[in-house]
């Protein structure tokens, strides 16, 4: 349910109808508009409608939202949610498209700092890499942990970008909020509940990627669980499914980027990597994401793939890499988009 306030509302009309609704048993989360301020009701909400909440003063009207996520849906907010982050001008979901890069693993700092110059020197303003990693495998390498967010650390220092990262527990959440900007949850934990929800309480933004095979829906209900907890910067990920096709890694559902738009004011960006798991076929799906109006992309670039420690066949070569984003310009100017031409300069700097 959503209240939505007269836009004369005062502060503390809106406190009172926040503080009702909490003294009902249920949790007010503030809707803030370009137009207009909201209060979202969650909860078991049977009998509020008796409550009188449409009689105090502020109130404009009580509009049910007949979506099983509610703070996610484009009903409690029509306007694109545009993601910022601490100290910096980088958004995702805003007129600039998003562009984060890097290697699968954080194997190396001689490794991780190569690929990262490189990258950097072709626009990218976001580093990927894993210093945790969940593998199929138990004796497959697992990533090198809070040394790795260091080196990572030392990527923001040097080259400006700001840190993606994945969480694969709480406790590598906890480590990651120390060195990186954002966390992300793979496509294995989206249904890691207790996971969720503590990323949810965390003040950095959320990627979320899109399971296995998971529904647009299940993906929309696991960011409900973060954006329930109060983190609002959440910004989702398709990253292929599990299909009959044999010819590539995963299959990667362009149509569900439009889709997820249309139900969702949240941004979504595309993982061509993992959508396709050869080289090959990265940049042609990377340029088709833009072309369908993926919010930004996020792409596994090597300097030597061949000898990677995980996911080196679907690595770009940074060549590759330079190429894919020039044509990516060219395809952004069709759909209104922009990319920086400039690497990042500044050093970005932690609060």
């Amino acid at each position: 349910m959503l209240v939505v306030m007269q836009s004369r509302a005062t502060p503390d009309e809106i406190r009172a109808i926040c503080e009702k609704i909490e003294s009902l048993g249920f949790r007010a989360h503030s809707v803030e508009g370009a137009q207009q301020y909201a209060v979202a009701v969650t909860g078991d909400l049977h009998g509020i409608e008796s409550c009188g909440l449409e009689e105090m003063p502020g109130v404009q009207e009580i509009i049910r939202i007949s979506k099983p996520y509610k703070l996610v849906s484009r009903e409690s907010k029509p306007e694109d949610t545009v993601v910022r982050f601490a100290n910096s001008d980088v958004t995702i979901g805003g007129e600039e498209f998003a562009l984060i890069a890097g290697p699968c693993s954080v194997e190396s700092r001689e490794q991780t700092l190569t690929v990262a110059e490189k990258v950097a020197a072709s626009g990218a303003k976001m580093f990927r890499g894993g210093a945790y990693k969940p593998r199929t495998s138990p004796y497959a390498f697992q990533g090198m942990g809070v040394e790795g967010l260091k080196i990572l650390a030392e990527v923001r220092e040097r080259f400006g970008m700001l840190i993606v990262t994945e969480a694969v527990d709480t406790e590598a959440l906890e480590a990651i909020e120390d060195y990186a900007d954002m966390i992300q949850i793979g496509a294995r934990n989206m249904q890691n509940f207790s996971l969720l929800k503590r990323a949810g309480r965390s003040p950095l933004p959320v990627l979320l990627k899109r399971g296995l095979s998971a529904t647009l829906e299940e993906l929309l209900m696991s960011a409900e669980y973060i954006m329930s907890e109060g983190n609002r910067n959440v910004v989702l990920c398709e990253r292929g499914v599990r299909t009959f096709a044999d010819h590539s890694r995963n299959t990667l559902d362009l149509s569900v980027i439009p889709a997820a738009q249309k139900l969702s004011h949240l941004p979504i960006i595309s993982d061509p990597s993992h959508g396709t798991g050869k080289r090959d076929r990265v940049a042609p799906l990377a340029l088709a994401s833009a072309a369908v109006g993926a919010d930004g992309l996020i792409v596994e670039v090597h300097h030597d793939p061949d000898h990677a420690l995980s996911d080196g066949a679907q690595s770009m070569f940074p060549d590759q890499f330079a190429a894919m984003v020039s044509q990516l310009r060219a395809i952004l100017q069709l759909v209104h988009r922009t990319l920086s031409v400039e690497p990042p300069k500044a050093k970005v700097v932690r609060s």
